[in-house]
């Protein structure tokens, strides 16, 4: 009989197998969610996995997700799985709005600038757009000001009144999700078989 050797070594290969496991099921089971009556799910360069290869974050980064929003947001492994779960509850515009602007106080090109302000509106501001993120008449009012000479500063009360939606209503049940609250337990066992592997026999 073939007996394998059970050292700390093989220890950490076996929880890493099961992480990634773990992690290919939770995807699968959220492309299915995804898909459109039984269609293939759409894929765009915007659709990211879960946790990408050479991404898997902490244990005390996913931790401090729990901690705080405002570290959630800053983390991109965060926001990967903060919208797969927005996803599956059909909100995902709200942070696609918000990484959109984001991306877009980054750039310098005044035509661009341009360009960029009409697509985000299009996308996520027109009353005609199915991802038509959730705005006051107060803000959207600024907004189609703020539209006759675009600039960086654009959408900027719209962005934060997204963000503090999602602070005060998506954030609150992601922390007491399910999704959450097993990625915590999967990265600490990984953690704890690492630390088994590193110490003296």
């Amino acid at each position: 009989m073939l007996i394998l050797p059970y050292n700390k070594e093989y220890k950490l290969k076996i929880m890493a197998e099961r992480w990634k496991r773990a992690m290919a099921k939770l995807k699968q089971s959220l492309a299915l969610k995804n898909a459109d009556d039984n269609a293939p799910t759409k894929r765009d360069p915007a659709n990211s996995e879960l946790l990408l290869e050479g991404e898997q974050p902490s244990l005390e980064e996913i931790r401090s997700w729990g901690a705080s929003f405002d570290k959630l947001m800053k983390s991109s492994a965060g926001r990967k799985v903060f919208r797969d779960f927005l996803r599956s509850g059909f909100c995902e515009e709200n942070i696609l709005f918000w990484m959109a602007c984001e991306d877009f106080k980054q750039e310098s090109n005044g035509d661009v600038i341009e360009e960029k302000a009409r697509l985000i509106y299009e996308d996520y501001i027109s009353i005609l757009s199915p991802r038509e993120v959730n705005i006051d008449a107060r803000v959207r009012g600024i907004v189609n000001r703020n539209m006759v000479e675009p600039t960086l500063h654009t959408f900027d009360e719209a962005q934060i009144q997204i963000y503090t939606l999602m602070h005060r209503d998506s954030y609150p049940r992601f922390i007491n999700s399910q999704r959450y609250k097993t990625l915590a337990q999967l990265q600490d066992g990984i953690s704890a078989a690492g630390s088994t592997a590193d110490s003296p026999t």
